[in-house]
């Protein structure tokens, strides 16, 4: 028996911790284990191993935004309390996937040859086992795309406890295995294989926690027709924001490199990839609204919706605000402590530039689940069809007369273009009442992260020594965490805050 799921703030809060822990385990991982691979692999052989991370990391594509849509109509089901229309609607959703995983496995064993021997500049030693490796990936996908179709049902049932105690170890075996496999001679190939190996063993896990938490899917395996049109529009609509959405993302380096030169995309990456890192917090905290967002929307609690997203968007601004600011502030002493006087030098501007617009996006991908989870994923869509063309325009503009300096501007004007428009179309669309946003604070939230910041920059208007600025810092980050617990975080949010600060104890989803 399935009940109807009931989101509550602390089931929330608990699924949010377990989240970030689940993409911190990976990182943790990461850090130790890399310089020991490079070293025992040498550059070029793990100069394959990273492509092979990169297309295990971003083959979930390929499922054209099914898992997204299968998240969204089982959130929808548990949430009216429809569970018998979970068999048909995930199994339809799989075996789709599935036959998606085997097109692609073809499709890709043809390019391999031309990839390996024309496009990438692989050594003539390497190239037999560069194309057993991309080989061994290509007969993945059909099990990488089920473990993302399985996943997508745990999340819709709130069940992000289970979720990440597959996912953070699948994710850590990425760096963990292939530095096992190094002291025992295994060759890509055979390190490749055995991080296939972990992906089939995700996947079985991720079949047994369904079957644990929802017992009808063991007895109809039935595919309906019906369930497959409204999951691929929806699908298709997710899949122009997975597609241009990255591609945005990562093309800047792509113009410095042709435009500037190499040496300056290492300029522009290193401050990059360190302030983005900050993405950990919303992107755990979307995956955990985003299927509450859609059982809401079913059972008609407009009120709750609405906040859900006022608390987010408060949540992150309290969170991430002051952090960022602060990067901000301390730019060049940061990089110089980090990289050097030289990359402090050269990208000081990169860094608080792209930091404000990590701050910005992270309020976009907030607006962007909740429309996703009420069934507008068209709007987002389009938002990314209108932006591209501006965004290339742009970067070409100011890379030209800025190098990588207008490439930062370029980002993060794109991303705040981005913001304003998710956010306008949240208040465009009427989704629920304005005065939740006065209810839980929102506003004040915003003036005391905007003060913050303008207080911050009081020292270095100043002229003031290194240590005082510190010393300010620290003095005004206190404040402000006095002035948000009184002023701002209300009885409910400070309770949640102590119970996440406790054991996971006796918070579950009412789903058995």
């Amino acid at each position: 028996m399935v009940d109807p799921i009931r989101v509550t703030g602390k089931l929330l809060t608990r699924n949010w911790t377990f989240n970030l822990l689940g993409q911190a385990l990976p990182l943790l991982i990461a850090l130790p284990t890399i310089p020991y691979v490079i070293h025992g692999m040498g550059p070029e052989r793990f100069g394959i191993l990273s492509i092979a991370w990169v297309l295990l990391g971003y083959v979930g594509f390929l499922d054209l935004g099914l898992s997204r849509a299968t998240t969204k109509f089982v959130a929808e089901y548990l949430g009216r309390g429809e569970a018998e229309k979970l068999p048909s609607l995930v199994w339809t959703s799989v075996w789709t996937q599935v036959l998606f995983g085997i097109l692609g496995t073809l499709l890709t064993s043809m390019v391999i040859p031309i990839l390996v021997d024309r496009v990438l500049r692989v050594s003539p030693l390497l190239r037999v086992e560069t194309k057993m490796t991309f080989f061994i990936l290509a007969a993945s996908l059909p099990i990488v795309l089920a473990s993302n179709a399985f996943r997508g049902v745990l999340e819709a049932g709130q069940h992000f406890d289970a979720v990440n105690y597959v996912k953070a170890p699948s994710n850590a075996s990425i760096f963990l295995l292939p530095a096992i496999a190094l002291p025992f001679g295994f060759g890509l190939p055979g390190i490749v294989f055995m991080l296939v190996l972990a992906r089939l063993a995700t996947v079985v896990a991720y079949l047994l926690y369904c079957f644990k938490f929802f017992p009808s899917l063991r007895h109809d395996f039935s595919i309906d027709s019906n369930m497959l049109r409204p999951l691929l529009v929806f699908g298709g609509w997710v899949t122009v924001s997975n597609s241009l959405g990255p591609l945005m993302t990562n093309m800047d380096r792509f113009f410095i490199g042709s435009m500037v030169s190499m040496a300056a995309v290492g300029y522009y990456t290193a401050p990059y990839e360190a302030v983005t890192r900050a993405w950990m917090f919303p992107v755990s905290l979307a995956a955990t609204i985003f299927p509450a967002f859609s059982s809401l929307d079913a059972e008609g609690s407009r009120n709750r919706l609405g906040e859900l997203y006022a608390r987010s968007l408060k949540s992150l601004l309290l969170i991430l605000g002051p952090i960022l600011l602060l990067v901000v502030a301390f730019a060049s002493d940061i990089l110089r402590l980090w990289l050097g006087p030289e990359f402090a030098a050269q990208s000081a501007v990169v860094l608080q530039v792209i930091a404000i617009g990590v701050l910005l996006s992270s309020l976009a991908l907030i607006a962007f689940s909740l429309l996703q989870g009420l069934g507008r994923p068209d709007l987002a869509a389009m938002f990314h069809v209108f932006e591209l063309p501006l965004y290339v325009g742009l970067l070409w503009f100011l890379v030209k007369h800025w190098g990588i300096v207008g490439a930062a501007f370029a980002w993060t004007i794109r991303v705040a273009l981005d913001t304003t428009l998710l956010l306008g179309a949240v208040v465009w669309l009427k989704l629920f009442p304005r005065r939740e946003f006065a209810d839980n604070n929102l506003r004040r939230a915003i003036v005391l992260v905007i003060a913050f910041g303008l207080l911050l920059l009081l020292p270095w208007l100043a002229g003031v020594s290194n240590l005082n600025r510190v010393l300010f810092a620290g003095f005004l980050l206190t404040a402000f965490m006095i002035t948000a617990w009184s002023l701002v975080l209300d009885s409910r949010d400070r309770s949640l805050l102590i119970s996440a600060a406790e054991r996971f104890r006796g918070v579950s989803p009412r789903v058995q």
